[in-house]
């Protein structure tokens, strides 16, 4: 018997290999003969490099860059291992937007995008690219900026410039005042490297769907400064096309992460698809699926919205390719999460016992979800008897 585990992360609780990890050994005090392929997945937010690093024995990268604020941080991204770059062993990084240019990097109360960077995200992309990586996977997501990714494109080397052809100062407000774009100092590698970009939003870059008006708010922006920021993303995409660049900012996901999804097609010709797509893709789960007896997926929460682009779909979408069942395991199961069973996972179960405070749930996260998996292994083995 080969049963496939391939969760996400229970945020706040445990990472994608630890629920991976529990699962395994509930099952196999049930079932110990059997062969257990684990595979931590994540959909391209929080969460995903350390689930690509964990699935496919790579290593971590830890270095200090420029927070949002221009302060210094601690931030981190993936190199993967285990021969899952590529035939052609092509190295493959992953790096998460969030972990230099997120939002947790800033107070609550000094949260204004009039101001704050993505320089730290080109920092770490620079990195990569130093350590000869030909292949990048970025993660958008959570990020406390408005920049269209200017910041990003100035960490590496791309000059932004205002009318007395200065260096454009950053932040979000600054773009109003771009007036050239030089290009002659870009990373020599980023032409020589794939971009792809995990981007599960289709917003374009401006208007009422636009990333200012829809993701401004949760980083600090009053109306006032919504429409400041705006017209500023509208004059930034202005001046990228008079540099010859192609005109992107209608494209779907344009607006994501504060712009930054036009600035990675701009700057790096970075593809923008699905996270989980992605994930997937890299760590080959298509491949570990087959003769699979049973898929196991799950996250912290499923309800209607896991429909949209999350983990546990996106396992179920390639198991049922290959007509295998999945049961989906979560720390909760909410009321409108029947509709899941509509679309192809075939039973759902949460490890929380009872109505408890937040701080017992999570605390008990790993013994619950332990007991859970035993119990379903249990009822899986009675149901499969010969």
């Amino acid at each position: 018997m080969k049963i496939v585990i391939a969760p996400d992360s229970f945020k706040e609780s445990l990472s994608a290999m630890e629920v991976a990890n529990e699962i395994e050994s509930g099952f196999k005090t049930i079932l110990p003969d059997a062969e257990f392929i684990k595979v931590p997945v994540a959909d391209g937010g929080e969460g995903t490099v350390q689930s690509m690093v964990d699935a496919t024995q790579g290593i971590i990268i830890e270095l200090e860059v420029t927070g949002p604020l221009g302060q210094r941080v601690a931030a981190h991204y993936g190199i993967l291992g285990n021969g899952l770059n590529g035939d052609n062993k092509i190295k493959t990084a992953i790096i998460e937007m969030a972990a230099a240019s997120g939002l947790h990097h800033v107070p609550a109360n000094k949260r204004d995008p009039l101001i704050t960077t993505s320089y730290g995200t080109g920092e770490l992309i620079c990195d990569a690219l130093n350590r000869g990586i030909k292949r990048i996977l970025i993660g958008l997501g959570g990020s406390a900026t408005n920049d269209g990714g200017a910041g990003m494109a100035q960490a590496l080397g791309i000059h932004l410039l205002d009318n007395e052809g200065k260096a454009l100062s950053v932040g979000g407000s600054s773009l109003a005042k771009l007036v050239g774009i030089e290009l002659h100092d870009v990373h020599p590698l980023i032409a020589a490297c794939e971009f792809e970009v995990a981007c599960d939003v289709d917003n374009p870059l401006c208007g009422d769907k636009g990333a200012s008006a829809i993701f401004g708010p949760q980083k600090g922006a009053t109306a006032e400064m919504v429409s400041m920021l705006d017209t500023a993303l509208s004059h930034y995409a202005d001046i990228i096309e008079q540099a010859g660049i192609q005109d992107r900012r209608h494209q779907a996901g344009a607006g994501a992460a504060g712009g930054m999804g036009l600035g990675v097609m701009a700057f790096l010709n970075a593809k923008l698809r699905p996270g989980i797509d992605i994930v997937m893709e890299t760590v080959k789960l298509s491949e570990k699926l087959v003769g699979a007896d049973l898929v196991i997926t799950g996250e912290g929460r499923l309800d209607s919205q896991t429909l949209h682009g999350k983990t546990p779909m996106g396992v179920t979408r390639l198991a049922k390719a290959q007509q295998i069942p999945v049961i989906a395991i979560a720390g909760c199961v909410s009321d409108d999460a029947n509709v899941l069973l509509d679309h192809g996972i075939d039973a759902m179960f949460s490890i929380t016992p009872r109505s408890l405070p937040l701080e017992e749930v999570l605390a008990n996260a790993k013994h619950n979800l332990f007991t859970t998996s035993q119990n379903i292994a249990a009822l899986y083995a009675m149901n499969h008897k010969k």
